[in-house]
């Protein structure tokens, strides 16, 4: 229980629905497809393609979307993996010719994979929903062609960006006079309401196909893109067997590789050898988790790719051997590596949590990757174009090389876990490759210190920076504490941006048929309830 002098949330309960989102435009346009009848994926993909318009340096149809579901929150998940990947004509050889480096530039045409959010809507939509993608759209358009206020985490994200937008086509569409739009002006983006009522009107082939295609695949060609019609029309995402491992009396739930969801579950191994202490702030206990992160992220690094192009051992990265190993410090040599995935440090996207009256439980993430993506917008369309492609190595033979059909390593990763057969936490983190430990951080505080949702979420945050030296921290983190970790040789600094992540949870009380909702101070949403059938 929180202290009600202090500053904080309390949890939102409620017994007919809860949808938790990182905006409560998106909230509220979830809760008002619960009350229509739709289920916990159709509010998802509402609230989703809300934050699309409201949130735009967050998200978008330009960018990629993973997702868990539960019918009736049992423990068979089915899980979904929409990234996008490399057009087929992509060339490691042409691009080291041309120059590239370590890492492609994030306004290159290279950095944008085919878009897989809007078949990852449609595909979980069509298996688990009951309401039809008009429906589910018609909060985004009306945002979009209306206008909607500019939010103040989202508006202090957007002025960071000024200069990345001005210098594309973007421009024109998402800064006003040069700038970005005022925190509490209202703000329009009549080509992308359009762009949204043509995917209503003709479904999946409204933007794989036609004119929205058309108008994204030539912008990239005029860059020096190698994208065709053909890699947008082929492009499918696909229903994934999830990865999971057993921390304390739980079982957690990730979506396999390419994304590192898989990381969580080894830090959670490696947090499982470990006495938590009684204190969760305590010097002891952030030093263990910085140092299983430091590990655990190596091995990200190493191995994590597609795996489809690359022998990705699940059995051996969940093995309690190699949590073993990792705990007690040891890097085994064969693995080591001078990849660090620069690209993905802790950037933007959105999560989404939801649990509807039949207690169908989905868990879901979208993303450009970092804010406003690569800055590249259609300009027809109005689609901003994400930069997950920078998540590819640029080393012949790593296993995460860039190649053509290829999806790069992904740092967006919903989560659940379940009890005794059933779901009882729906979560997830954002903050590209904060979101491994972000999960194994909230899970720990829920379950090792007896932590609410919300009191999980508030707790201050660490993280190593991989590939550095340095710990970034929040400034809530007790000033005692940092000088604690200091004294242990640890660099503490401030983090890149004002906060580290942010989290949405739903907490499933089977015995009180009550649901429990959280949504991180760190961004401007909320979670909300529906109380009434």
């Amino acid at each position: 229980m929180r202290d009600f002098q202090k500053p904080g949330r309390s949890v939102v309960m409620s017994t007919h629905g809860m949808a938790a989102t990182s905006h409560p435009a998106a909230t509220q346009a979830a809760v008002r497809i619960l009350e229509a009848g739709g289920t916990a994926m159709d509010a998802a993909v509402a609230a989703c393609a809300v934050q699309c318009v409201v949130e735009p340096g967050s998200t978008g149809i330009g960018g990629d979307c993973f997702a868990l579901y539960s019918e009736k929150g049992t423990d068979n998940i089915t899980a979904y993996n929409g990234a996008g990947w490399a057009p087929q004509a992509t060339s490691i050889d042409a691009l080291l010719a041309a120059g590239e480096k370590k890492q492609l530039p994030r306004q290159s045409p290279h950095v944008v994979t085919v878009p897989g959010a809007v078949d990852a809507w449609f595909a979980l939509t069509e298996k688990f929903g009951r309401l039809p993608m008009g429906r589910l759209l018609e909060d985004a358009i009306r945002f979009a062609e209306q206008g909607y206020a500019v939010a103040p985490r989202s508006g202090t994200d957007w002025a960071a960006q000024t200069q990345l937008l001005a210098a594309t086509t973007a421009r024109d569409i998402m800064l006003v006079d040069g700038r970005a739009p005022a925190i509490g002006s209202v703000h329009r983006q009549p080509q992308l309401g359009a762009t949204f009522r043509t995917i209503a009107e003709k479904g999946r082939a409204g933007f794989y196909e036609g004119e929205v295609a058309e108008d994204i695949v030539s912008y990239l060609r005029s860059l020096g893109g190698v994208h065709t019609l053909e890699d947008f029309a082929t492009y499918r995402g696909e229903f994934v067997q999830p990865v999971k491992s057993a921390f304390r009396d739980y079982v957690v739930h990730e979506c396999p590789p390419p994304g590192q969801g898989i990381i969580a579950l080894l830090l959670l191994n490696i947090l499982q050898g470990l006495e938590p202490g009684l204190d969760p702030l305590s010097p002891e206990r952030l030093k263990a988790e910085i140092d299983a992160t430091r590990m655990a992220y190596k091995m990200r690094d190493a191995l994590l790719a597609d795996p489809r192009f690359a022998n990705v051992d699940v059995d051996y990265l969940l093995s309690q051997e190699l949590a073993s190993q990792l705990r007690s410090g040891e890097f085994p040599a064969q693995f080591e590596t001078s990849a660090t995935n620069a690209a993905a440090e802790h950037k933007d996207t959105v999560y989404i949590s939801v649990v509807d009256k039949d207690r169908n439980c989905a868990s879901f993430i979208n993303s450009i990757f970092h804010p406003f993506g690569s800055g590249l917008m259609a300009p027809k369309s109005g689609v901003l174009l994400h930069n997950r492609g920078q998540s590819f190595e640029l080393t012949k033979g790593h296993p995460n090389c860039i190649g053509p059909g290829k999806r790069p390593l992904h740092t967006i990763i919903p989560g659940m876990a379940t009890k005794n057969g059933k779901v009882e936490l729906v979560f997830g983190v954002m903050g590209g490759h904060y979101q491994a430990m972000g999960h194994a951080h909230f899970l720990s505080k829920v379950i090792d210190y007896g932590c609410d949702v919300q009191a999980a979420s508030d707790l201050p945050r660490l993280f190593p920076v991989p590939g550095t030296d340095t710990v970034e921290f929040e400034s809530t983190l007790p000033q005692d504490v940092k000088e604690a970790l200091e004294q242990q040789g640890y660099k503490l600094v401030a983090p890149v941006h004002s906060a580290i992540g942010g989290a949405q949870a739903i907490k499933v009380d089977w015995e009180n048929g009550v649901l429990q909702g959280a949504s991180d101070h760190r961004k401007d949403g909320c979670a909300m309830g529906v109380n009434l059938a």
